[in-house]
């Protein structure tokens, strides 16, 4: 077997010990192919000396200001040259093994953009992990969920994900990507900053005519809001802009006609229930993710005309990897808890 160069690309900001623990575990990494970059986002502790001291082998790449997960990530895509690379969180941990699979995959397949391994929780290892879990679907109003994890619910690791499937999207906390399919569909959007950045990217590749696929021999474990914290108003409010734009920018314009007056009155819904709940934190994450977009229009529209020009597949064969009906509705008016409950 031939083993292609693989760089391995960490976005960095503080919490020195969780990325001790990931840069241990990929020393113990069998795939012999294998180089690490650290891009860190102007930390503040003592992480960039002791990447220094205790794992020479490893790049370091330092920004003086915190670019976010895009930025950062971006920064290390352009940093490196291998003809792979991997995104992965620095609260992560992998298996020795995690990369033998993917790379098998990717060179079986030419036409896949993307590989992303099991993630299970770094607390509560045999239950998934609440970003990734067994690889990410969609519903066609922008609302995204894991095979393992649908919003809150959040299965057990009892075997039941344990084959290869297409999916929609592979999570920024560990994946696997071919170089060769961001040279026209791009890299990351900066405008992001965090969250969602990822299936905007994997939403690309499927105009381009890409796949993505999920690899259960692949083992990582996620200490999820270990750098960035717990469900901060930031985080929500990022997650509410960020999946409106996305739409706006990967729909044509004959589907955007209709989904999207859908996806304001869903968000509408989101609003009320929140009132119901006394959830205000929610009910300002919706407002504030409203004015963000209205605040990126120029931004959206700049980047929505570049994404349509390298469009090869229609929104009808996008769809069809999608969720036809609503998965929030699904999930809090009719008790759907499963990926199983929607895919079917």
């Amino acid at each position: 077997m031939e083993y292609p160069p693989v760089t391995v690309i960490i976005p960095h900001w503080n919490g020195e010990a969780f990325l001790r623990s990931c840069l241990s575990s990929l020393a113990r990494t069998t795939y012999p192919a294998m180089a690490v970059l650290v891009v860190d986002n102007g930390s503040t502790d003592s992480s960039v000396s002791m990447v220094h001291h205790e794992f020479p082998d490893v790049k370091i790449y330092q920004s003086p200001v915190n670019l976010g997960y895009t930025g950062g990530c971006n920064l290390g895509i352009r940093h490196s040259q291998s003809p792979f690379f991997v995104l992965l969180n620095n609260d992560t941990e992998v298996a020795p093994d995690w990369l033998d699979a993917p790379m098998r995959m990717m060179a079986e397949n030419p036409n896949l953009a993307g590989v992303q391994p099991k993630l299970r929780s770094m607390l509560e290892r045999d239950r998934f992990d609440y970003c990734g879990g067994a690889g990410g679907e969609i519903d066609r109003y922008g609302y995204p969920f894991t095979w393992g994890r649908v919003f809150q619910f959040i299965e057990k690791d009892k075997g039941q994900y344990d084959r290869s499937r297409p999916i929609f999207w592979a999570t920024g906390a560990a994946c696997l990507v071919r170089r060769e399919a961001t040279r026209v569909a791009g890299l990351l959007d900066e405008t992001f900053f965090a969250h969602m950045e990822e299936i905007d990217l994997f939403w690309r590749f499927h105009l381009m005519g890409y796949e993505v696929a999920y690899c259960p021999e692949s083992l990582v474990f996620h200490y999820n809001g270990g750098t960035l914290g717990p469900e901060t108003l930031k985080k929500m409010v990022l997650n509410h802009r960020n999946s409106q734009v996305m739409l706006l920018k990967n729909y044509s314009f004959r589907t955007l006609v209709w989904i999207y007056p859908s996806r304001i009155f869903l968000e509408g819904l989101t609003a009320a229930g929140s009132v119901l709940r006394g959830d205000f934190k929610r009910i300002w994450a919706v407002v504030i993710g409203f004015w963000g977009v209205m605040r990126l229009t120029p931004s959206w529209m700049r980047e929505r005309k570049r994404v349509q020009s390298i469009r090869k597949v229609s929104d009808e064969m996008i769809m069809q990897k999608m969720v036809r009906n609503s998965v929030a509705l699904g999930y809090f008016l009719q008790g759907k808890k499963r990926a199983t409950d929607f895919m079917s």
